[in-house]
């Protein structure tokens, strides 16, 4: 099959959603598909087109930003043209253009999946208010053109005040995790690269944004610290996240206090990744509301057999049920977040599982496997 996949940011930008995306289309182009990305060239350094790992990726002009949003006036042009050669559409959501790609699906009779990943929270402000209107009329129009929605979780798809509309659309769909097995020897040199000798590391990975809830995390220090003296955050991924600089500056204070307890190691590469979460003591999902609806980083934690302490979130709150390896926790509730942290901490062994029971549930093939078999049910009731 010809797939175009549509979403507003692609690789090598840093989010679940784009982690996401990457893997299924990875997998779907290694079971012989011919697979286009769509997105946006939100990054000027980034080809307008370029082969990464199999899939063709297009990258549309972006005029301005809004928010976390970018204006591309020419993908409309480059929607029509790629839709003309596809034999079927995944859409990923939320996305400011949704609407209009699922628009061309339905007029050149493409079966279509809208993948629903979270809610969209813009910081308050005018501008932002009107965006997320726009955004958000275009996500319900979207999932009434499409003929699928696809949702990580029946939880968070009840749950959800978009998704709740749509339920007998919703087909639930594990995500993809991937994760290589730790080397040791990378263990070793994290260890050593980050002065962790001796250390209890507690690690949080993911952007550093509003939705993310670090804040708890680092107010849960001082708790912590009175059991275990050596605690220290060990944070993996980006230092600067679209539309997050109020957010920066509001945590600057609570970073400067706990500067000696905290370390920001960026982006990893997948080795890279694996060495941080076998190093970890423990993992942390504090994250506040429905922009997060999983936690893909929950699973590849685990899968470096790493218990984690995530939001009592729908959706989030799965990964730990399903697996037993870890706790969940109050949202907004550093106190809560400290005490299961030390309760895991203090019986670490009671929440370890094996890793091949998780990586088969979430294995990116198996979850290729079925987005192909629903693109080809469509494709059979269309004849």
């Amino acid at each position: 099959m010809k797939i175009l996949a549509a979403l507003t940011y692609y690789r090598p930008h840093v989010s679940g959603l784009t982690i996401y995306v990457e893997r299924l289309c990875r997998a779907l182009a290694g079971r012989g598909h011919a697979v286009t990305v769509l997105t946006s060239h939100y990054e000027p350094s980034l080809p307008y087109e370029e082969m990464m790992d199999g899939v063709r990726v297009v990258r549309a002009p972006v005029l301005a930003r809004v928010s976390k949003g970018v204006i591309m006036p020419t993908l409309g042009f480059l929607a029509t043209k790629y839709m003309r050669q596809t034999d079927v559409l995944s859409l990923h959501l939320p996305q400011l253009d949704a609407s209009g790609i699922a628009t061309r699906a339905k007029i050149f009779n493409k079966p279509s999946i809208l993948t629903y990943h979270s809610d969209l929270l813009l910081p308050p402000s005018p501008v932002n208010q009107i965006a997320g209107a726009v955004v958000n009329a275009s996500n319900h129009a979207a999932a009434k053109l499409c003929d699928v929605i696809s949702a990580y979780t029946e939880d968070f798809a009840k749950n959800s005040p978009y998704l709740s509309q749509y339920l007998h659309k919703v087909r639930v769909i594990a995500p993809p995790v991937e994760i290589p097995a730790p080397d040791e020897s990378d263990v070793r040199v994290f260890v050593e690269k980050y002065g962790l000798h001796g250390k209890t590391v507690i690690g949080i990975a993911g952007r550093l944004a509003a939705e993310k809830g670090v804040e708890y995390l680092l107010e849960a220090l001082s708790s912590l610290s009175e059991k275990y003296p050596n605690v220290t955050v060990v944070h993996a991924g980006p230092h600067e996240a679209i539309g997050e600089s109020a957010y920066l500056r509001k945590l600057e204070p609570l970073l400067e206090k706990y500067k000696d307890r905290y370390v920001h190691v960026g982006t990893l590469n997948a080795k890279g990744m694996a060495a941080f979460f076998r190093v970890c003591h423990i993992t942390t999902l504090p994250s506040i509301n429905s922009t997060e609806t999983f936690g893909l980083v929950q699973i590849e934690s685990m899968l470096c057999g790493t218990p984690v302490v995530a939001s009592n979130l729908p959706g989030v709150r799965q990964p730990t049920a399903m697996t037993g390896m870890g706790r969940t926790v109050p949202i907004c509730d550093s106190a809560a977040l400290a005490e299961a942290i030390l309760e895991v901490l203090d019986n670490r062994d009671r929440y370890i599982r094996p890793r091949q029971a998780i990586a088969e549930t979430f294995s990116p093939v198996v979850v290729a496997e079925k987005y192909e078999s629903l693109f080809e049910e469509l494709r059979r009731k269309r004849g």
